[in-house]
């Protein structure tokens, strides 16, 4: 008892020590460094690596999920399975691999040429409309390419970075992403504002002009004929919907309806084309019907092959007998899984809606076909991997694809083989059908002959078969025009079954007002029949106004996309100048040479401070190296740098070269700017000099460098001078002096000094215009183990302290900026620069109070091209602001809402649901309360699989209700649509309701939030909320708040979910450490049920904490 007592009592000593480690439950699972081996029994792992695998359905046996030991039994289930599919998170990653390869690969493989690099470089950026816009000017049906386009044979083959490691880029999820984006924006497509209004055209743009069948390639042909301004244009579909195959043949997990529905939309938008539903080529017309009693004057046929080639062994077989073809097949799959095409274009009991109404024949649901047992599916292509994967949906145990060839020479891309794969599915090869096997009239086997390859050739081997027990049998041995509708179609056929064109036009070799594209051409994807479209669009173009006498450029000059958002206005007034956008590059590298000043206006900077140069008695020559990659951003290769160092001096040309410049810039260019950026040391006479030589070559405005860290420092130049304030202040006299009035003067200052203030007081005292905030950061970039600085210069390996430039310098540049403009008023000109690199970080100088803003390296990752990158997300961010139907909904800039608990929380905020009310009150996010404790690895993803199959089961009978007979219901189509939108689209805010705000006006929008650390407000607290579903149970969030912060998150052994505990303090930490966006938000604290009490550690000497909280004006 007395050594008990003695323990105790040490224990309570030991416990009176504020260092003492509490909360050792909570550690439990902290890291710690390993002081020796580690010792665990095999079968003590192999029981263990069960629980944690996320794998579970690409391996065999005990860890594959239950049902899926020998093909994968999704009954009705189309849930997405792309592998490309991207989040945000996985977006962003992803264009930020990208190399944005000069003349790339990419673009080349590309049937429709996007500018690949470009709109993965929006992306990266967050400018999802630019990247959207790049896409869809285009490629109209950029959506549904961006799902199903093969791109392993087309722009990921040709990605430079499949020659590296980590391999290409992920370019089809990109395109889908950017789309999806756009999409959800609700955003309508217009006609380019500066082409002729329709009332405007010459008469030969009413020319009547149709399109046979509403599929992809006609979708675009008609999308840039309507882009062109021709407005009398009819398209004639032979289903009571549109889309083509993309609607009927691709099911929903490949390509889901919404999709089909929002490129159709954006051709709608443009109010040219009217769609004629119900009407079969060949049955109701023909072409040359269409010209000789419809008098169109041009027609493009784009109807597909719409008939199945059929083995001779299976003729008179149909789905009675349990064989299907997959014309058969698909259609039945794809319309059940498209739910608004189940009733036949109206949806599920319900009407279609749009405009003009159409009568028609009422339609029976469309079943599921119900297979079971083992299936075999003929064929070796795309559609046959379709029909594979797709035969699983539909009940089938086991699915074989028995092909002709070997394995290795699959015709399907990898995108499709390598999902049935993964599904379990099974491959037969080296095999040809022989005969069908029936029994009671259903097939119950195949005869396979087995094949042989001989010298490159395959031959049957006679002597050599297998029968093969089966149950349903579907064919996929590709498709025709039947002699009936080829007849229709006006074309003639070659041996391939294509109908003869002009390859290049995209017209008949005999009838030049015909034209065709697509599958009926012998082009079977749907980007190929999306370029034909394109390309039969311009040729029937140039047909039309030549038939009408008018001349038409041999160049094709197709219009690209558009919408509102291209109409915001961008431009701004400073200093007595207007500036067409903000954005300039900024005297540094990008402006080494007049002739790069021009290259650069002529892709729309809006304009351009020269090289800094002195006079001629101050000439340098550079050393080299000199520009080298910051070392901020980790071990970083390739574009996207986060900094840059330099020890480049000012240019290395004369003041005569750089007066003949901006004569002829400012003569070739009027409405764009160059700002002549001088340097001298502190002697009157050379600022003099310098000025009545740039005044009289024409600069609208004088830069004085007064900050360049390095180099000109030791020649009394630069920061020699800048650093202090009664200098700058007397050069800043001597300039204004010197230059006109109406000539604006702006001090470059440098971030070197204590208070930037201080220096733009002096410049403004000195009668400076304004000022240009900052220059680069005096700094050492690196040195390796040797003790080798970097960059190193000569035999010596000498350096020297440089230029920090890039997106490290951003804080900086932001401080700067929002003091000088807080300290000099929001209408004192500053021309804000460091650091950024897209429209976003321009925005945000912009609302410091930066009127317009210089960039660099932005340009030194990529090049001048990003204009475009920075002018169409600087439209789309002023246009997000206006949009508070999309902010009401959980957007954040053109971030869409993700679903989870913080965006969840500051939507319903918007929406005015008081605080008390949201705050505590329980949410799991997007997966909902049916998956809540269920992390996705182990026996928990089975049993998350298990009940997602269940709810598609309650889905599924649901629909069956809804399917039953009704005598007194019919379907009414109508024209425009022909379906029921039953998705949640965003539709577009009115436009009188949108109030876009100028640049000018959300200039230093900031400033009343930045304040002393003393006014924040300690009573308005937040804490921590992670959000389960979205949650990768990585504990980053449980490590850093343990060993950095307040212990203040609990860490599940088993399901690794982390919990926020009551004492969490709001510090912030785990939100900026956690890998998933919005996975953990900060929400605002119940102040009033759970108020914030700081932990003081030892209770202050009056014992009053409240007392000890000094300075905390809202305790």
């Amino acid at each position: 008892n007395h050594q008990i007592r003695l323990q105790h009592k040490r224990m309570a000593q030991v416990e009176k020590q504020v260092s003492y480690v509490k909360d050792i439950e909570v550690l439990a699972l902290n890291p710690v460094v390993r002081n020796h081996a580690s010792l665990v029994p095999t079968s003590v792992t192999n029981k263990a690596k069960h629980h944690w695998k996320r794998n579970i359905d690409t391996l065999g046996g005990a860890n594959t999920t239950p049902g899926c030991n020998s093909g994968c039994n999704k009954p009705a289930n189309f849930d997405d399975i792309k592998h490309t599919t991207l989040t945000e998170r996985g977006a962003l990653f992803e264009a930020d691999r990208c190399l944005k390869c000069a003349d790339a690969p990419c673009q080349k493989s590309c049937p429709t040429q996007l500018d690949v690099k470009a709109f993965i470089s929006s992306i990266s950026t967050k400018n999802y409309y630019g990247a959207a816009k790049m896409i869809l000017s285009d490629n109209p049906n950029g959506l549904t390419c961006g799902m199903v386009c093969p791109v392993s044979e087309l722009c990921v083959g040709g990605c430079n970075l499949a020659g590296t490691e980590e391999g290409p880029i992920n370019i089809g999820g990109l395109q889908q992403f950017a789309c999806e984006v756009f999409k959800e924006m609700g955003v309508s497509q217009i006609r380019d504002p500066n082409l002729p209004s329709k009332e405007d055209l010459p008469e030969s743009f009413a020319a009547k002009i149709a399109l046979v069948g509403c599929g992809p390639a006609s979708i675009s042909c008609a999308t840039f004929l309507s882009r062109l301004g021709y407005h009398n244009i009819t398209i004639y579909e032979k289903e009571s919907f549109y889309g083509g195959l993309s609607a009927t043949e691709i099911p929903q997990y490949r390509l889901p309806w919404q999709v089909v529905n929002f490129e159709m939309k954006l051709l709608q938008d443009l109010g040219c084309v009217d769609v004629q539903y119900g009407k079969k080529l060949g049955t109701d017309f023909t072409v040359d019907s269409l010209i000789k009693d419809e008098k169109f004057e041009a027609v493009f046929v784009g109807i597909g092959l719409p008939s199945p080639n059929i083995d001779p062994v299976f003729k008179g077989l149909t789905t009675e007998n349990r064989f299907y073809t997959s014309k058969d097949f698909l259609p039945h799959v794809s319309k059940f899984s498209k739910e608004p095409l189940c009733c036949g274009g109206g949806g599920c009991g319900s009407k279609a809606a749009d405009t003009k109404e159409v009568e028609t024949k009422p339609s029976s649901p469309v079943k599921l076909p119900k297979l079971h047992g083992k299936v075999i599916v003929l064929g070796a292509g795309d559609t046959a991997f379709d029909c594979a994967t797709s035969a699983f949906r539909c009940g089938a145990e086991r699915v074989i694809v028995a092909l002709r060839r070997g394995i290795p020479e699959i015709r399907a891309v990898p995108e499709e083989a390598d999902l049935f794969r993964e599904e379990k599915g099974e491959f037969l090869p080296y095999v040809q059908v022989k005969a069908p096997i029936l029994k009671d009239g259903k097939i119950v086997a195949l005869e396979l002959n087995k094949m042989e390859k001989e010298n490159g050739v395959y031959v049957v081997d006679p002597d050599s078969y297998i029968r093969l027990k089966c149950d349903f049998v579907i064919s996929a041995f590709g498709s025709k025009v039947d002699d009936e509708m080829a007849q229709a179609t006006g074309f003639k056929f070659g041996k391939s079954g294509a109908a003869l064109i002009d390859k290049d036009s995209m017209s008949s070799t005999e009838k030049p007002f015909l034209f065709a594209g697509g599958d009926i051409v012998g082009n079977g994807t749907t980007v190929e029949a999306t370029n034909d479209g394109k390309t039969a669009a311009w040729f029937m173009h140039k047909y039309l106004q030549e038939l009408h006498g008018l001349y038409v450029s041999p160049k094709p000059q197709l219009p690209n996309f558009y919408t509102a958002i291209d109409n915001v206005d961008i431009s701004i007034e400073m200093a007595g100048l207007t500036f067409i956008n903000p954005f300039g590059l900024a005297s540094a590298t990008p402006t080494t040479s007049a002739d790069m000043i021009r290259r650069a206006f002529e892709q729309g900077w809006g304009f351009a401070v020269t090289k800094t140069f002195g006079l001629d008695k101050d000439l340098m020559t550079n050393v080299s190296p000199r520009i080298v990659r910051g070392t901020t951003s980790g071990h970083k290769f390739g574009p996207n740098q986060g900094s840059f160092l330099n020890i480049e001096i000012i240019s290395e040309k004369t003041v005569a070269y750089w007066c003949k410049a901006i004569q002829e810039l400012k003569r070739d260019f009027p409405k764009q700017h160059v700002i002549a950026s001088i340097m001298a040391a502190a002697i009157q006479a050379d600022w003099e000099e310098l000025c009545a030589a740039v005044v009289a070559a024409g600069a609208v405005a004088i830069e004085c460098n007064l900050s360049c860290p390095h180099g000109t420092g030791d020649k009394s130049m630069g920061l020699a001078c800048g650093q202090d304030a009664d200098t700058v202040e007397q050069i800043t006299r001597w300039v204004r002096a010197a230059t006109p009035a109406h000539i604006p003067v702006f001090i470059k200052v440098t971030p070197n000094v204590t208070d930037t203030r201080s220096i733009a007081r002096a410049a403004k005292r000195g009668g400076a215009t304004g000022v240009t905030a900052v220059n680069t950061i005096s700094g050492l970039m690196g040195v390796d183990a040797l003790a080798q600085p970097w960059p190193a210069v000569g035999n010596a390996k000498g350096s020297t302290y440089g230029g920090m430039s890039g997106n490290a310098t951003r804080p900086v540049a932001l401080k700067a900026i929002s003091a000088i403009a807080k300290d000099m008023g929001p209408d004192f000109p500053i021309m804000g620069t460091g650091g950024a690199d897209n429209a976003d970080t321009v925005l945000q100088m912009i609302v410091c109070g930066a009127s317009i803003v210089q960039i660099c390296s932005a340009i030194q990752n990529q090049d001048y091209s990003i204009i475009y990158d920075l002018i169409t997300g600087l439209k789309a961010l002023l246009y997000m602001r206006a949009r508070t139907d999309l902010q009401k909904q959980g957007w954040v800039g053109q971030s869409p809402p993700s679903g989870s608990i913080g965006r969840q929380i500051a939507s319903a905020l918007m929406n005015g649901v008081k605080l008390q009310d949201v705050v505590g009150r329980p949410s799991k996010g997007a997966g909902g309360k049916r998956y809540t404790g269920l992390p996705k690895f182990g026996e928990y993803a089975a049993s998350r699989q298990m009940l997602r199959q269940r709810e598609i089961e309650e889905a599924t009978k649901a629909r069956e209700e809804e399917q039953k007979p009704n005598a007194a219901a019919e379907v009414t189509l109508r024209e425009g649509a022909g379906i029921m939108n039953k998705d949640p689209e965003t539709k577009e805010q009115k436009q009188e309701e949108i109030k876009i705000e100028s640049v000018h006006e959300v200039k230093g929008k900031v400033l009343s939030r930045l304040s002393q650390w003393m006014q924040l407000k300690p009573n308005e607290q937040v804490v921590a909320l992670v959000d389960e579903e979205l949650c990768i149970n990585c504990g980053k969030c449980y490590m850093t708040c343990n060993d950095s912060g307040y212990q203040a998150i609990d860490f599940d052994a088993k399901t690794h979910f982390p919990t926020i505990k009551s004492n969490c303090t709001g510090c912030t930490l785990c939100v900026s450490v956690c890998p998933i966006p919005d996975c953990i938000v900060m929400v605002p604290r119940d102040m009033v049920n759970n108020p914030y009490v700081p932990d003081r550690g030892v209770t202050p000497a009056d014992g009053n904490i409240r007392n000890a909280a000094a300075g905390y004006k809202y305790f």
